[in-house]
């Protein structure tokens, strides 16, 4: 009875104190933050790399070939590839930052978690929510669940607005009246609706992963495409220094011959 008379009882936490409390966290949030700028000094490099390329080509067009342009401009394609990509892999949703992030993370409010179940057990809490976050409820009294009630009071509106008749409506009366004598007690109806929910979270869950096993295949196969042209273009890209390395060599030998005549067979009796 006493319990049933007393107010809910209310308490709140702040994550992002609770973190910043704790050494661990502060250590390893220094260590994370000073890889961030190695990572971001490497695609500065990367992209300081890809411009002066860029302006060697501008100022010595003219004096190109064909061929050599579109080498150059080849590799410097492939030098912009190699950079998103590193940035991806670095700071994209699914890159080091966002996992060593959660890494740090987790262990800590896994066990914040665990703590404040127990606080709200021993000290009567009906609810405690997380401060620090778009109202995220980390504990709640089962009693204290008005879910049910909720969704039969939108359900009774529903078919009154649907009842086509004044013996329809008491009809629907009689109904509600009957469902509020055994509010208590699980219908077949809220045991089907149960069900339908889980099943529908399980075909949401399998499509996900369905679309993420797709995505990772189309990224395979990007990978593998990229990895087939960087390999061509190495391949036409040392044919070409071959190529270049013959005719030298070739006009080398020319003009040898041409400064150093062979000497005839009398003059060198003579």
């Amino acid at each position: 009875m006493a319990e049933a008379q007393r107010g809910a009882r209310i308490g709140y936490i702040d994550m992002e104190y609770i973190l910043e409390s704790v050494p661990e966290y502060r250590e390893a949030s220094i260590q994370l933050e000073g890889k961030v700028q190695r990572w971001k000094q490497d695609i500065e490099k990367k992209q300081k790399e890809i411009d002066q390329m860029k302006l060697n080509l501008a100022n010595e067009r003219v004096l190109l070939t064909k061929e050599l342009i579109d080498e150059r401009e080849e590799e410097i394609k492939i030098k912009e590839d190699e950079m998103l990509q590193y940035q991806q892999d670095r700071f994209g949703p699914n890159g080091d930052l966002m996992i060593q992030r959660r890494q740090l993370v987790q262990p800590i409010q896994d066990q914040v978690f665990n703590i404040v179940q127990e606080v709200a057990e021993n000290k009567k809490y009906d609810f405690i929510f997380d401060k620090s976050a778009d109202v995220v409820m980390l504990f709640a009294a089962k009693r204290n669940d008005v879910s049910d009630l909720v969704l039969r009071s939108i359900e009774r509106a529903g078919r009154r607005v649907q009842a086509a008749d004044k013996k329809e409506k008491r009809e629907i009366e009689r109904r509600e009246k009957l469902s509020a004598e055994e509010e208590g007690a699980i219908t077949e109806r809220e045991k089907a609706i149960e069900e339908k929910k889980e099943e529908r979270e399980k075909t949401i869950a399998a499509k996900k992963a369905e679309r993420e096993e797709m995505m990772a295949q189309r990224q395979r196969e990007r990978d593998s495409i990229r990895a087939a042209k960087k390999a061509e273009f190495e391949a036409r890209r040392q044919r070409l220094i071959e190529e270049r390395e013959r005719r030298r060599d070739s006009l080398l030998n020319a003009r040898k011959n041409r400064n150093n005549p062979p000497k005839g067979r009398n003059e060198g009796e003579e």
